[in-house]
């Protein structure tokens, strides 16, 4: 053992890296590092002394080295999501544009309950080279800056003023980035000279630790009261959010919904928590969710929601269910377990499950309300096989969902996040097996797909290297942020990436037609700021990058190229136009809220503007 008073002198930076080298977890009876390395692009803010630090733990800690500090973060969001929290990455950044750039990756990891770490530079905490480069400047308050900015999107802020500062620091920040309740990104500000000071820091401080991610037990009231109510109801369902996957609690779920014989939908978040095939499965539910699932929800008296924090796609804007159910929230966080007037059940979703079964003992679902749910379902399917079917009018989004779909191995895993695509994967995907889908739809970040693909990619070649990581991205996305293709191939992480093109933000066109509006400035045809619109040449731009890349133009053709991706060992890009106006899967969805002008002379939106207004009232008034 340590001796307690032995020191060892270090830099803060070097501290830094030392700590993270000798943290570990036990994931299924493994032990592994608990930081999986990093990402980082080196500036003069972090290269000097936190770089010359990552240098001499290479071999530990892995640096990845990004194309865009906000695709960093993107990266190490997924990275964190396949490994269900337990593990994270950090991402470092050099002082002021570098670190700025992770402001929107934190944004995602923070609506995501998401761990990351972020060692960003800071400036001089002496201020005697002040002003600096890319220092911004704030003349009444000279402690304010750049990232100062990151307290808005960080479960864990910090300032680092002096190195003995990170012997508390720094277990606070993985202390959050572990905790169930309260998981999120966490932000250590490191000003340049603090970076090299020299500190005897106890070398106790660098043990070997092993962590363990916390269940928490439901208070015994609370659970009583959730059986009482969940005992009483005619026609319960259940709500499966994400927490469901982080708790590692989808055997329980699928154990206590079979038991309780209770039909089970599930969140955006939450898509692969059951596969396809399981008949208490109803579907998706919400905005982007299915006929079945949107039905069920809306005739149910008693709603068990677990590890799902009700965003406004789940709920339809609190229009999804009748406004006299009565909710009762599972989750291991007291904000999200409390909402619209929920009857509280916080605790670890795969404990809480279990104590709050044998609580139940005995109660079964009155099976006329559990066929009707299947029966519902049926008729989802059926309308999912037609609307995939290919030649099912123009290519669409959802002919390419079911094309794609239908040649995946089982623990494949597609990744998808904002724009037209995540309401068709959500709705149109079957789940081929547990935790398998990624659709980021927290903070609903166009440019996610190809960096979180990327980040996804590393995390499954630790442990499903012979799977695919399959990405689903749109034109607009993917002008938006592409760089990490160049970084899937140069790091030799295969990923499967389709685009699939139609012409500009499509769905955001649709939302405007839908409201009212001309279409305008959304499809490249329509900017008027364009006077000869002209396609990208997707897959040459892809191939520029090291790809292999080919554009198809049929369901058949894509096939084909999908099995040829398959069969390769390098990331395979492949390009197909769909179309814009057609195929949209028209089924399934709830209504949703979006602002509309109270006083305008066009007819179609005066038009909407009163649909929305009598929608509202449908809505839960619960806070």
């Amino acid at each position: 053992m340590t001796n307690k008073d032995e020191t060892i002198r270090l830099t803060t930076a070097q501290a830094i890296v030392r700590y993270l080298a000798n943290q570990f977890i036990v994931i299924d009876g493994k032990e592994q590092l608990l930081c999986g390395g990093g990402f980082g692009i080196f500036g003069h803010g972090n290269v000097p002394c936190l770089g010359e630090s990552l240098y001499d733990h290479r071999d530990v800690l892995p640096l990845y080295r990004g194309q865009n500090e906000q695709s960093m973060g993107f990266a190490a969001a997924a990275y964190a999501k396949y490994h269900l929290r337990q593990k994270f990455m950090f991402c470092t950044a050099s002082a002021g544009p570098g670190t700025a750039n992770l402001l929107t990756a934190a944004a995602l990891a923070h609506a995501n309950r998401l761990p990351m770490l972020m060692l960003c530079g800071d400036t001089f905490l002496t201020r005697l080279p002040d002003p600096v480069l890319q220092q911004l400047e704030h003349f009444n308050n000279p402690t304010l800056g750049v990232n100062d900015a990151f307290k808005a999107v960080s479960r864990y802020w910090d300032r680092i003023t002096h190195p003995a500062q990170i012997i508390q620091s720094l277990p606070a920040a993985l202390s959050t980035m572990l905790d169930p309740a309260d998981c999120g990104p966490a932000f250590l500000g490191l000003p340049q000279d603090v970076q090299g000071w020299a500190y005897d820091y106890p070398t106790i401080f660098f043990d070997k630790k092993v962590h363990h991610i916390r269940r928490q037990a439901p208070d015994e009231l609370d659970l009583a009261a959730a059986a009482t109510l969940l005992k009483s109801a005619k026609r319960p369902m259940i709500i499966a959010g994400g927490g469901v996957q982080y708790s590692k609690a989808v055997a329980e779920l699928t154990e206590f919904a079979e038991t309780s014989n209770i039909p089970v939908a599930e969140t955006i978040a939450g898509r692969a928590n059951m596969v396809v095939d399981h008949p208490l499965n109803i579907g998706p539910l919400g905005v982007t969710g299915s006929n079945s699932a949107n039905a069920i929800a809306e005739q149910a008296d008693v709603i068990l929601a677990v590890g799902t924090r009700l965003q406004d796609f789940t709920t339809g804007s609190w229009t999804a269910f009748d406004k006299a159910a009565k909710i009762i929230g599972l989750n291991v966080g007291r904000h999200d377990a409390s909402k619209h007037l929920s009857q509280p059940l916080i605790g670890d979703a795969k404990r809480t499950l279990v104590e709050l079964s044998n609580t139940m003992a005995g109660y079964s679902a009155p099976s006329d309300w559990v066929e009707s749910a299947k029966k519902e379902r049926t008729t989802w399917d059926d309308y999912v096989a037609n609307n995939t079917r290919s030649g099912n009018g123009p290519n669409s989004y959802a002919q390419a969902i079911g094309t794609v779909n239908g040649l995946m191995d089982g623990r494949d895993r597609v990744v998808a996040a904002a724009g037209g695509l995540p309401a068709e994967v959500t709705a149109n995907w079957k789940t081929l097996d547990i935790g398998t889908v990624d659709v980021e739809f927290g903070f609903s970040c166009m440019g996610y797909e190809i960096a979180g693909g990327w980040g996804a990619r590393i995390a499954q070649c630790e442990n499903e290297a012979d799977k695919d990581t399959v990405i689903f991205t749109g034109d607009g996305s993917y002008l938006m942020l592409n760089s990490d293709i160049y970084s899937s191939v140069l790091s030799q992480k295969k990923l499967i990436i389709l685009v699939l093109d139609n012409g500009g933000f499509a769905v955001i066109n649709k939302l405007q037609n839908n409201m009212g509006a001309e279409s305008f400035n959304n499809l490249i045809a329509d900017c008027p700021t364009i006077p000869e619109p002209f396609t990208v040449d997707f897959a040459s731009h892809a191939a520029a990058m090291g790809a292999t890349a080919e554009t198809v133009e049929t369901m058949a053709d894509l096939k084909e190229a999908f099995l040829r991706a398959k069969a390769s060992d390098k990331t395979y890009v492949i390009t197909m136009k769909v179309d814009p106006y057609e195929g949209w899967t028209q089924e399934g969805h709830t209504w949703w809220e979006v602002g509309t002008p109270q006083v305008n002379d066009k007819p179609g939106v005066n038009a909407a503007h009163k649909e929305v207004e009598e929608g509202r009232e449908r809505q839960r008034r619960g806070i």
